[in-house]
C-alpha cells in the first residue's frame, strides 16, 4: 500500500486512528529508528490502512523535544512518511486558546506559525534527496486546504476559524506574561508541537493542513490551573466532531487532488 495522505493526531486524539479500515498498526519501538513517544495520550503506533477508500498513514501519538529528542529525532516520523508515498500531511495538536474568543473545545485551523522552540530541524548539512538549503515558508499551511475544510466544516453545520500557531519548547505550561507576549506577537494559540514536523515536511515538498483543537485557555486566561489531564478530556469529549470532519475531508483531500 502506497499512503496518499498522512496524518498526525496530537494530545487526546488518538481514538481517530479506530476508523481505519483494513488497519496494521505497528508500535513506533518496533520501527527501526524511529522515536518512542513518552506522554500519557500518545499509543506511539503508525497505522496503515484505507479510510473511506483512501490509503492512508496515521501517526497514533507523536514525539516531542521536551521528551529529550533532538530535532531530527522529532521530525523523523515525517521524513518516513514521505518516503512512503505521502504528499498531503495533516497534523493535529492540543493547544491552548489566546485569542479572545476561543471556546475549550473548538476546532482552529492553522494558517501560520511562530516557532519559538529555539530548535529548526533543518540545520546542518542538508541532504539533497529531501529537498533543497533553501526553501519557502510563505505558505507552510496550504490556503487550497484550509478552504476546502472550512467548506467541510460548514456542511457538517458549524464554522471553524483560523488563527496563528506558537510553538514552545515545554514540558512548562507557559505564565500568564509569556501569554501576554505571545498574544502581542499576533499568536492565537499555543502548544509544544507541530511547527518542527511543518518545516521538515514544507522541505520534502508536501502539502500541509494544521488543525488544533483548543483543549484549554492559556495562562491568565482561565482561572484555574492548567494540567494534561484537562488536555486530555477536552480531547476525548470533542473526539466525534473531530473524527466526523477528518472522515469526509479525507476522501474530499483525495478527489479534489486527482482532479487537479
Amino acid at each position: 500500500m502506497k499512503p496518499a495522505i498522512g496524518i498526525i493526531l496530537g494530545s487526546g486524539l488518538g481514538a481517530f486512528a479506530d476508523q481505519i479500515a483494513d488497519a496494521v498498526a505497528i508500535p513506533f519501538a518496533e520501527i527501526p529508528n524511529f522515536p518512542k513517544s513518552t506522554v500519557p495520550g500518545h499509543s506511539g503506533r503508525l497505522v496503515m490502512g484505507t479510510l473511506e477508500g483512501v490509503p492512508v498513514a496515521v501517526m497514533q501519538g507523536r514525539v516531542h523535544a521536551y521528551e529529550g529528542y533532538p530535532p531530527e529525532e522529532v521530525t523523523f516520523p515525517v521524513r518516513v512518511l514521505g518516503l512512503l508515498g505521502v504528499k498531503t500531511l495533516l497534523v493535529t495538536n492540543a493547544a491552548g486558546g489566546i485569542r479572545p474568543g476561543l471556546k475549550q473545545g473548538e476546532l482552529v485551523l492553522i494558517s501560520d506559525h511562530i516557532n519559538f522552540t529555539g530548535f529548526n530541524p533543518v540545520v546542518g548539512e542538508n541532504d539533497e534527496r529531501f529537498g533543497p538549503r533553501f526553501f519557502d515558508m510563505s505558505e507552510a499551511y496550504s490556503k487550497r486546504l484550509r478552504m476546502l475544510t472550512q467548506r467541510t466544516a460548514k456542511d457538517q453545520n458549524y464554522e471553524i476559524s483560523e488563527g496563528v500557531y506558537l510553538c514552545v519548547l515545554g514540558p512548562s505550561f507557559e505564565t500568564p506574561a509569556e501569554i501576554r507576549a505571545f498574544h502581542a506577537l499576533g499568536a492565537d494559540l499555543v502548544g509544544m508541537s507541530t511547527v518542527q514536523e511543518v518545516i521538515v515536511a514544507r522541505h520534502m515538498g508536501l502539502e500541509v493542513l494544521g488543525i488544533s483543537c483548543v483543549t484549554n485557555l492559556a495562562a491568565g486566561i482561565q482561572a484555574e490551573p492548567l494540567s494534561h489531564e484537562e488536555v486530555m478530556e477536552t480531547g476525548r469529549r470533542v473526539a466525534d466532531r473531530f473524527t466526523q470532519l477528518l472522515a469526509a475531508l479525507v476522501p474530499a483531500i483525495d478527489k479534489e487532488t486527482i482532479c487537479a
